[in-house]
């Protein structure tokens, strides 16, 4: 497959991360022309700056990991992004509130991130791990609801989470694609044939620390 790289965003969350980590994510993002980087708020500013002159998008995080954040925070946390230069925002539902079929609540989670994240398009990470085919379902069409662009797999931060999975992603593409919104695959993919794998199940981006292996 060719272009991998322009499904890759280039990832750095590590919670013990330091600048010169950061460095030689954006020399590799820029080096492999990845389609982007994502990092957790703090770092919005740092790269791009370190990424000005190059069509590398910066990706950032909101309620993350847990998502467990009062929506009004999450909102504010996404306007903060989207000022400081954020290009995409990847928030987090409030899981508990799905599995408490809390349906509303999660909707409006959404919404309110969505319309805080203005013209920055949104990706909801709905942490697969910790769902049953229903609730991945169910959390894919309350995405659809509160006009969210992507939806997406995991964080990767669930303790002894898979990530990312074919079925899952299938799942979710057959869902949402017929109202228009994509779908990112996140966590564990590690290598080539990994990526292709979720590609061909559905996914338009990968999240991925190991962009430089899957490309090389």
């Amino acid at each position: 497959m060719e272009n991998l790289n322009k499904y890759i965003e280039h990832t750095l969350l590590k919670q013990d991360a330091v600048n010169e980590d950061f460095e030689k994510l954006f020399a590799e993002a820029r080096e492999y022309n990845f389609l982007g980087v994502c990092v957790n708020p703090a770092y919005i500013k740092m790269a791009k700056n370190a990424l000005d002159g190059t069509d590398v998008k910066v990706v950032t995080v909101i309620g993350f990991p847990l998502g467990a954040n009062k929506t009004e925070v999450k909102a504010f946390e996404a306007s903060c992004a989207v000022a400081d230069g954020a290009d995409e925002v990847d928030m987090v539902i409030n899981v508990s509130a799905l599995k408490d079929k809390d349906y509303d609540y999660v909707r409006e989670d959404i919404k309110a991130v969505k319309i805080a994240s203005k013209n920055a398009p949104l990706k909801v990470i709905i942490e697969t791990d910790l769902l049953t085919v229903d609730e991945i379902k169910k959390a894919c069409e309350l995405c659809v609801e509160a006009k969210a662009d992507f939806v997406k797999t995991s964080t990767g931060f669930v303790k002894n989470g898979v990530g990312a999975k074919s079925e899952d992603v299938k799942l979710m593409y057959d869902t949402v694609s017929p109202h228009g919104l994509k779908v990112k695959a996140s966590g564990g993919i590690r290598d080539r044939e990994a990526a292709i794998k979720m590609i061909e199940a559905g996914a338009s981006r990968l999240g991925t620390s190991s962009g430089v292996k899957i490309v090389s």
